[in-house]
């Protein structure tokens, strides 16, 4: 069995969710987010992108899980799960009809059952035929944030993984910065970032490395279509180290050729203005504080419409499309940091006018006395030549 925790560490997730679903009056829950059923089980896939399922029973030890045939053995030998059904694919196949005699066997049938329905594999038309399924056969609630609000606070063997993939994406930068320059292919810098993470034992990373030049620079987005640097131009790169699905991200703009004025004044504002963030990141303090100071820096130095709404999230074990987990760092988010969380923080303005695009960001763990940056590498103007 391929685990990456204990099996007693994997039940006491389990545990933790079902005091929480008994204070919520819930017999059992219905997962559909593959983060949840990672974290309670270790059940590591990426067939959630058709339908599938967890049913998880308020005595935390009984487990359903339905799912296509292909992913019947990915479950067994990945983790803690030993009942799994599977639906077959064919043209009239309605795999939520299967629901009602998983609930019925567990008797859950006529209960309050939580639901996740904020998940990327739920889409609307597996809701449709959930809801269809399922109707007067039990009371669905909404629960989408049971799981997520276990999840925030990282335990002491998953900092570990997160500090395994921080060391990943500083290897990485390492590798970015010796490979860029004029006339360099894209393409070789991205394959220099995600090769150095493969080969320091990392995973892929949850949605795609971003990198780009030119017009492209301004995007922080990737685009397919990579290109050639020009000999004066900027590099925007938004990566992760990624170790047991573990992230940790870094944001850089590198500086191509020679630095202009106005590339080194703005790189001079954003670098201020993300310490200045990052010493916001305090327990005890809402984590909207954090996008408050980003939005106080850039607006005062004249940067307020070239700057994001918002200037982060968590950071965790997320799988595809993208690394993002909650909560997300935005101006009035009540939630207060904790030891233990780990946000992505990043500053960035975009001035289309002057085709001017600075990002930096790094990634830091909630300490009992403010924040830890799990970058070994500064924040600091790099210019390839």
């Amino acid at each position: 069995m391929a685990l990456h925790f204990p099996t007693d560490e994997l039940a006491a997730r389990r545990h933790a969710a079902v005091e929480e679903m008994s204070r919520r009056g819930l017999k059992g829950m219905l997962l559909f987010k593959q983060e949840s059923m990672y974290y309670l089980t270790g059940f590591d896939t990426f067939g959630y992108v058709f339908f599938q399922c967890l049913y998880l029973d308020s005595d935390g030890e009984t487990m359903t899980l339905l799912t296509r045939l292909p992913d019947l053995r990915q479950a067994l030998e990945t983790s803690v799960i030993e009942d799994v059904r599977c639906w077959i694919d064919g043209p009239d196949a309605n795999p939520p009809s299967s629901l009602p005699e998983i609930l019925n066997e567990h008797g859950a049938a006529g209960q309050r059952i939580g639901i996740e329905t904020d998940a990327y594999g739920f889409t609307g038309f597996n809701m449709k035929l959930t809801e269809e399924a399922l109707a007067g056969v039990c009371t669905l609630v909404e629960a989408s944030d049971l799981v997520n609000r276990l999840r925030v606070i990282k335990n002491s063997r998953e900092l570990e993984y997160v500090r395994d993939a921080a060391r990943l994406a500083d290897s990485a930068y390492d590798k970015a910065v010796e490979v860029a320059g004029p006339g360099v292919f894209e393409g070789d810098v991205l394959a220099a970032i995600q090769g150095e993470i493969f080969r320091g034992g990392g995973d892929f990373p949850a949605n795609e490395v971003i990198i780009g030049s030119g017009r492209r620079s301004l995007l922080f987005r990737y685009a397919a279509g990579m290109q050639t640097i020009g000999q004066e131009d900027q590099l925007s790169l938004e990566w992760a180290g990624a170790y047991r699905h573990y992230h940790a991200t870094m944001m850089q703009t590198l500086v191509i050729g020679r630095a202009s004025d106005r590339q080194r004044r703005t790189f001079d504002v954003v670098q201020g203005t993300l310490e200045q963030m990052m010493e916001a990141l305090e327990p005890g303090r809402p984590i909207g504080r954090v996008d408050e100071v980003h939005r106080e820096g850039l607006d005062r130095s004249g940067y307020g419409r070239n700057r994001y709404a918002a200037c982060g999230y968590s950071q965790g074990t997320t799988f595809s499309p993208n690394w993002m987990d909650w909560p997300m760092l935005y101006s009035g988010n009540p939630i207060e940091a904790r030891p233990g969380m780990v946000f992505f923080i990043h500053c960035v303005v975009v001035d289309s006018d002057t085709g001017t695009g600075i990002g930096l960001g790094r990634t830091c763990l909630v300490t009992d006395s403010g924040r830890e940056v799990l970058s070994a590498r500064p924040v600091e103007l790099v210019v390839a030549e």
